[in-house]
């Protein structure tokens, strides 16, 4: 267990924007970041960070919370996980309470293949470099492909022996179960008979973004036409592979620094293309390029350039996936290499000046680049240039119409010529090409089976602000919280402050929702016990990660003033000062409103039940001082900010 005076150090140290820097393109707007979310798929921003108050809210997925809870979500890690991880980043020592035999059960359990993961990354490079065997032949095989010792260890590359169970010895030496190791793909049990996967071969250890070990790959050194070539870790909790890019946590800074994304083929494209110097690069390791890897180049750049080998397996390589990061809004450019290059090959005859002049010379855009090779296999074939005509139009019908209608203009024009064909058919062709696609989607959306939602993950359409589902009286409630979170501890018009204000006027049993009244009684409680109101990282660390996400949510608002508001309107902004007052003013009037309707509701059932004139008078007469009462605050916020059901008036 991580001592409580640890994680408040954490807390304090860890800065959101640095943490989330580290993840995804954040761009300043007024106080606060925005950006692409992480955690579906947009192509406006609606991700928001909060330096000031040190959270995040998405007003797209309605995703929101601290930078815990981001590194949580982010990489699929428990909270001790992402404590740690914060640690590790700010170089803090964490303090740890003895643990019990069933939390360090409990512990093992949760976090088995990522430790037996870390385990083999360390024995396999261990092996590499401090054996006689794996410098022999791990090591002279890296040296031959040009990798120095710092580039060896920065990718953290490894050996296994070629004896049948070298690692499985070690492994289960160190205590790792014979199940964990095979469900890892390390170790495999043929006929009784268990033996290491990777053995006579050279490690890629694969990374997440914040450097966890999700899985690895092998290359065998030695022909074998048995084996295959390469081989990767089998698909499971930590590894999949169409969600992960080789090189993302070495090249993560870099490709957000230079707002540029090479991707590559191979894991030895992407460490000789590091080593010469070029860092914002990443490999899909030989797979087609997937939405989710799209995701995850696309929170840190839009500008994505494909690297491939000038021969034929090149070319229909890096035709792979460009629709589907059309679609996702890249700027995608291409660039072949010359025949019998790779970018590995290229990186280390020419270096990175040379590199740098080829691909500026030879980018090429994904249509353009489709119709050069389209138009060279077509030639004057009627059937093939029909195709390619097919082909173009559906490639533009990607491009989203509404972002990029002039780039999707111009691609239609360029390809009309190139092609020899009607301009307008060529538009027809890419609506309809459009419209089969948007029939698809809502014919499948059509056929989902119901289900139902939680409220705090509905997804809006068209990137529209979640509606809330929570009724008029729940808001007014949560804005009284968020105004003593924020401004409790601020004076009002200079005498107390507006959380002793908050207190004399607002009936505690008006707040219906049990959530909100509990926060609410815990906020004055933490009042009276230290005589200072809770600071605003009491909440925003809340330990209950439901509540800690509503009040990050809460304390985020959608809406940010621009500071150019007045010199492009005339129009004056309130300042934070008077912000604060006005909110301050428009809940204490709701609740005492509430108070007054709760108050007519009793009294209309007296003045029914009442027989005695005299007293029936002095009902109607306090009814009326009520009723002025409604009339005074309703007049000073229109709409009415409250109406009851019960009286009809």
């Amino acid at each position: 267990m991580i001592n409580a005076a640890s994680i408040q150090e954490v807390m304090s140290r860890a800065d959101i924007v640095d943490v989330l820097g580290q993840f995804i393109r954040l761009k300043k707007r007024g106080v606060n970041y925005i950006a692409n979310c992480p955690f579906h798929n947009e192509k406006t921003p609606s991700f928001n960070v909060s330096p000031v108050k040190g959270i995040y809210k998405c007003f797209g997925c309605g995703k929101a919370g601290n930078v815990v809870t981001f590194i949580q979500e982010h990489e699929k890690l428990s909270y001790p996980e992402a404590i740690h991880w914060l640690a590790d980043y700010y170089k803090i020592t964490l303090v740890e309470t003895e643990r019990t035999p069933e939390q360090q059960q409990q512990q093992l359990a949760s976090e088995s293949l990522r430790i037996l993961n870390e385990f083999a990354a360390n024995y396999f490079l261990d092996v590499l470099l401090n054996t006689e065997e794996g410098q022999l032949v791990g090591l002279s095989y890296f040296k031959q492909r040009g990798f120095r010792k710092e580039t060896i260890e920065k990718f953290r590359l490894g050996f296994n022996s070629e004896q049948q169970d070298a690692f499985y010895k070690a492994a289960l030496k160190k205590g790792y179960k014979t199940e964990l190791l095979e469900q890892s793909g390390l170790v495999k049990n043929r006929n009784g008979i268990v033996h290491d996967v990777y053995r006579g071969r050279v490690i890629f250890p694969i990374q997440g973004m914040t450097g966890r070990i999700l899985g690895f790959g092998a290359r065998l050194i030695k022909n074998n036409d048995k084996a295959p070539k390469y081989i990767n870790s089998p698909e499971n909790e930590l590894y999949n592979k169409s969600k992960v890019l080789y090189g993302m946590y070495q090249s993560r800074q870099a490709i957000g620094k230079q707002d540029e994304c090479f991707l590559v083929e191979g894991y030895t494209d992407v460490i000789s293309l590091h080593q010469g110097g070029i860092e914002n690069v990443v490999s899909s390791s030989g797979t087609s390029l997937t939405e989710d890897q799209l995701r995850l180049i696309g929170q840190l750049t839009k500008n994505l350039t494909i690297l491939y080998d000038g021969d034929a397996a090149g070319i229909k390589a890096a035709l792979r996936g460009l629709d589907m990061a059309l679609s996702q809004s890249f700027n995608v450019k291409l660039v072949l290499l010359p025949t019998g290059e790779d970018p590995d090959s290229y990186i280390q005859k020419n270096g990175a000046t040379v590199f740098h002049e080829y691909v500026k010379e030879h980018k090429q855009d994904v249509i353009s680049f489709r119709l050069q090779i389209g138009l060279s296999d077509a030639g004057t074939d009627p059937v093939k240039r029909s195709k390619l005509v097919n082909e173009i139009a559906e490639s533009i019908s990607r491009i989203n119409k509404a972002e990029d209608f002039s780039l999707q203009a111009h691609y239609i024009k360029e390809a009309a010529q190139k092609l020899n064909v009607d301009e307008t058919g060529l538009v027809n062709l890419t609506n309809k090409f459009i419209r089969e696609r948007v029939e698809t989607e809502n014919r499948h959306n059509r056929t989902q089976p119901d289900v139902v939602i939680p409220h705090e993950e509905i997804l809006p359409i068209n990137n529209e602000p979640i509606i809330e589902t929570a009724n008029k009286e729940e808001e007014q409630e949560w804005q009284l919280l968020r105004i003593l979170i924020e401004y409790g501890h601020l004076e009002y018009e200079g005498a107390q402050k507006v959380a002793q204000l908050i207190e004399e006027r607002v009936d505690p049993s008006l707040i219906e929702q049990p959530l909100i009244n509990k926060l609410y009684t815990e906020y004055y409680q933490h009042f009276q016990h230290f005589g200072a109101t809770p600071e605003l990282h009491y909440f925003i660390n809340y330990p209950d990660s439901v509540i800690r996400n509503r009040l990050a949510s809460l304390l985020l608002p959608e809406k940010e003033i621009s500071p150019k508001w007045k010199d492009r309107y005339g129009i004056e902004t309130l300042s934070e000062q008077m912000n604060y007052i006005n909110d301050v003013n428009s809940s204490l009037d709701y609740f005492e409103l509430k108070k007054i309707l709760s108050m007519h509701d009793k009294l209309t059932q007296k003045i029914k039940e009442e027989s005695d004139p005299a007293k029936l008078d002095l009902l109607l007469r306090e009814h009326i001082k009520y009723k002025q009462l409604e009339r005074e605050i309703t007049q000073r916020h229109k709409p009415v900010v409250y109406k009851s059901n019960k009286i009809n008036r």
